[in-house]
């Protein structure tokens, strides 16, 4: 037999506090035949399944997503979907922490809305990032969850083939898992729970052994997303099974390791201000020095066009930064028009969130990265003793390519500045050592004095005293068998 199997999603993450808003072109949209032929779907062809696929919308994390974008890909995703009937089963490659204008759960709102075309006898199944937000609506709609385990992410193809697989396992046997979902009310930024650290390590690797007890298919933690200030940021442990009461013991035994884990949760890497790390790059004998520039991380929904770190090292005349690297296309431009060799006055800083930080500088234009999109290209320009890599458009700096390709060579850097948190499997293991600088932004550290105007209460850290007894809660659908 044959099953037909349709593919689709949106994924990005989207900090509350962020003005700028998501439009259609910051998102990389993959649709039918070219979804499949992306690495991260790579293992969907496989025997005995005709996939269907479909759109998946995929962006840099940032502010929230205009509602026009939002409605744009969902009519689309539909409208292939309903040309897909009938179907066997559906898989949703999500991420779980996107906010669009005037909506308080669009993944609860997509998935609604697939359910709603494929009816209530097609399993589905969906992928999710661990800062995903979870609420009753979303589970309520699924037969399947499976999350990353790992943050750094370095598990998100095994996560999507969890998926995958436990949606083929249902079809080829007959078994009808459901979903059960237990709330913790514990909301932390990533940098303070990355499963490279204590307490979070061992929680993660708990998981496999709570996927081996009785009709368990897949157990999941949850961290959530804490930049938005929206009723369903929370952490929570979501289980896929066919044993309803394992489910809810599996599930309520995650919820409470969390909450009693809830006090020791620090941040990895040395972290402190900016004055206090950069002093510190100052005096260190090795390289590279790595800085994560923890409040305007572009992977965490950051804007990523703030200059403070740059006006820093400029005041205290650093010689042998290197920063990747700030999202300004106006500067780029500019460095475009000068040419390679040009001496050209920048403005460098605040081009997409006025209330960013800039500087006003004379630089040297090293190098111009050309690219058939203007929007993706990228200048490198010397100020003073500092390198500085421009982009057009907003995104991360995190792999040993992004720098190579200008010809810089991350190992030998004296102090190298990325927008991050913790840092990103490639260049952890090269740090020496690894500061982060608790900076400004719409992403900062400081979460307790974040905006919480719509965030449930009370939740920990932002309340602290208050008792908790976790209560696991079936989906609707499962409820029902």
């Amino acid at each position: 037999m044959t099953y037909r199997i349709a593919v689709g999603g949106i994924h990005t993450e989207c900090s509350t506090s962020s003005p700028v808003l998501m439009q259609p072109d910051d998102f990389r949209v993959l649709r039918g035949d070219e979804l499949l032929k992306a690495d991260y779907f790579s293992f969907i062809g496989e025997d005995g399944v005709e996939p269907l696929p479909l759109l998946h919308a995929r962006a840099v994390p940032g502010g929230p997503v205009a509602r026009a974008t939002y409605e744009g890909f969902k009519a689309e995703f539909l409208d292939r979907l309903k040309a897909a009937l009938p179907l066997d089963g559906l898989y949703l490659a999500m991420h779980g922490a996107m906010n669009v204008e005037g909506m308080d759960d669009a993944e609860g709102d997509w998935i609604s809305a697939a359910r709603a075309v494929v009816g209530p006898e097609c399993p589905v199944a969906a992928s999710y990032d661990l800062h995903g937000n979870v609420t009753q609506k979303i589970i309520d709609q699924l037969d399947i969850f499976a999350g990353y385990r790992t943050a750094p992410h370095i598990d998100v193809r095994e996560t999507m083939v969890r998926a995958w697989s436990m949606l083929l396992r249902t079809l080829r046997t007959g078994e009808k898992p459901g979903v059960v979902w237990a709330p913790v009310p514990v909301l932390l930024p990533g940098e303070r729970t990355s499963t490279e650290d204590e307490p979070t390590k061992s929680l993660y690797d708990r998981l496999p052994e709570h996927d081996q007890r009785d009709g368990i298919w897949d157990a999941n933690l949850m961290v959530g997303y804490v930049w938005a200030d929206e009723p369903r940021a929370t952490a929570c442990a979501v289980v896929t099974a066919v044993n309803h009461q394992e489910a809810v013991a599996v599930a309520q035994d995650i919820a409470q390791s969390y909450w009693d884990a809830r006090h020791d949760f620090q941040f990895g890497p040395v972290t402190g201000p900016l004055d206090a790390m950069l002093d510190i790059a100052e005096r260190a004998e090795t390289r590279p020095v790595i800085l994560a520039d923890s409040g305007d991380n572009p992977t965490g929904g950051g804007v990523g066009d703030r200059a403070d770190v740059l006006k820093a090292l400029i005041a205290r005349t650093f010689d042998g930064a290197v920063i990747g690297g700030i999202t300004d296309k106006p500067a780029v431009t500019a460095c475009f028009a000068a040419g390679e060799g040009a001496m050209v006055e920048l403005k460098i800083g605040g081009s997409l969130d006025p209330a960013s930080p800039f500087v006003q500088v004379r630089a040297q234009v090293l190098r111009l990265d050309d690219a058939a999109v203007e929007a993706d290209r990228q200048a490198v320009v010397k100020i003073d003793g500092i390198t500085l890599i421009l982009a057009a458009k907003r995104r991360p700096y995190h792999n040993i390519a992004d720098f190579t390709r200008h010809g810089i060579d991350p190992e030998t850097v004296r102090l190298l500045v990325v927008k991050s948190g913790y840092l990103s499997p490639e260049l952890q293991p090269i740090s020496n050592p690894n500061l982060m600088a608790l900076t400004d932004g719409v992403i900062n550290q400081d979460i307790e004095a974040l905006p919480s105007k719509r965030r449930q209460q009370p939740i920990f850290p932002f309340v602290k005293d208050f008792t908790f007894e976790p209560a696991a809660k079936l989906s609707a659908r499962w409820a029902k068998n």
